[in-house]
């Protein structure tokens, strides 16, 4: 077929690929992907490092509802939910499983084998890839770019893609420097998603730092917050770990003072901790609260929070132990996040996300404002809306032909 209409796509990570896919299966289009970095989908990697989860197999409705916007994602999702990603991944010769928690692993655990064999089809679909070429800005479907060697060359495309990433890890390419192409009024700020959260603890602490608080459950004050159970671990610059990942949309809904409240003890009920926690027989708070059930990080928690006035309130020590308020300063920098939350905002785009200011334009993956925790979300709303952009391009084509034929 002569004079293809041409697609750039910016960006490798796993949105700009599937929009790729999408372009390329029917051969009827010329899709170039630039890449700033020297390869493709170095966050998607580094992610995989620990083992690569790719999706969650909990029933849509709730999968949905993980999601800052799931009204806006849910016919993304709808689409590209966990078994259609299954499904797509057994066609790269990459099989998956379930994992106890839910999570959907390949059975390799890692990312690169099935990035490996995702770049080859596209390579073999015609997909042409120019890495360390920096997309520098966009105009009227120009697309202006900066090769390895620094030359600035102007591109002329009958579509664009953007799939350029969030701000979080720019050392793996997501920097940003794309929101100066849009309007302030088309994009939400970016703030830091799964991240740890900060407290300034006192010297006390300091040999609990690295050590988890076991089976707790935790929620803040915002009115919808979910209560969450799991782990977290004690660093040196305040928690983390996934439960604190699921509730940093929470926390930042919360003015400040921003306050996590954790029951240390779920298994108990009030009654019975003031019950178990009145002392018999002279014996240590050390040795009360052990057989309470609490292990030295928990105590070694109470201890720095709780007023020692209250140590030997039973009726006192069991409210702090079922609603321990722990206050806190705010989140690690945005460049240590998982992800971010923020970005292009729904209602600078269309249904197809064509951004209605730049026609021909479409933005897809992690630019987008949506948030997700980790668990496999943040990568199917990646797979899922640069499913859409890839859509979306093919129909602007259509109508477009369509119109310059008459």
């Amino acid at each position: 077929m002569l004079n293809k209409p041409s697609v750039a796509i910016i960006g490798a990570g796993p949105a700009g690929l599937m929009a790729a896919e999408v372009l390329s299966a029917s051969n009827q289009y010329d899709v170039h992907v630039f890449e700033q970095m020297p390869s493709a989908a170095r966050k998607f990697l580094m992610a995989g490092k620990t083992g690569l989860n790719i999706s969650h197999a909990e029933a849509l409705t709730a999968f949905i509802r993980r999601y800052d916007q799931p009204q806006w994602l849910a016919p993304w999702l709808q689409r590209c939910d966990a078994p259609w990603i299954q499904a797509w991944m057994k066609t790269l010769g990459v099989e998956s499983y379930v994992g106890s928690s839910g999570r959907i692993f390949p059975v390799e655990m890692k990312a690169a084998p099935l990035l490996r064999a995702w770049l080859a089809r596209l390579g073999h679909a015609g997909v042409q890839f120019h890495y360390r070429h920096q997309c520098i800005g966009i105009q009227n479907l120009q697309l202006y770019v900066k090769n390895k060697v620094e030359v600035e060359h102007r591109y002329a495309f009958d579509a664009i893609v953007l799939a350029c990433g969030a701000v979080s890890w720019p050392r793996l390419g997501s920097d940003g420097a794309w929101q100066q192409w849009l309007s302030p009024s088309e994009l939400k700020p970016f703030q830091a998603s799964n991240v740890g959260v900060t407290r300034p603890w006192s010297e006390f602490m300091q040999p609990f730092f690295g050590h988890p608080l076991k089976r707790i459950t935790a929620w803040t004050a915002e009115a919808n917050t979910e209560m969450i159970t799991g782990d977290v671990v004690i660093t040196h610059y305040g928690l983390e770990s996934g439960v604190i990942y699921r509730l940093n949309r929470y926390l930042r809904a919360v003015n400040q003072p921003k306050v996590l409240y954790v029951d240390l003890l779920p298994s108990l009920t009030e009654a019975e901790l003031i019950t178990k926690l009145q002392a018999k027989n002279k014996q240590s708070i050390a040795n009360v609260w052990r057989k309470v059930g609490l292990d030295s990080v928990k105590s070694g928690l109470l201890r720095e929070l709780v007023t020692k006035s209250d140590w030997s309130s039973a009726e006192k020590m069991a409210k702090h132990i079922k609603a321990l308020a722990i206050p806190l300063d705010g989140f690690r920098p945005i460049d240590e996040a998982i992800s971010c939350a923020g970005g292009v905002l729904s209602d600078a785009l269309t249904e197809h996300l064509q951004l209605k200011s730049h026609q021909g334009v479409f933005c897809c993956g992690e630019m987008l404002d949506w948030d997700a925790p980790t668990g496999g979300y943040l990568l199917t709303a990646c797979f899922a809306s640069g499913r859409v952009a890839g859509e979306g391009v093919i129909q602007f084509l259509t109508q477009s032909n369509a119109l310059n034929s008459n």
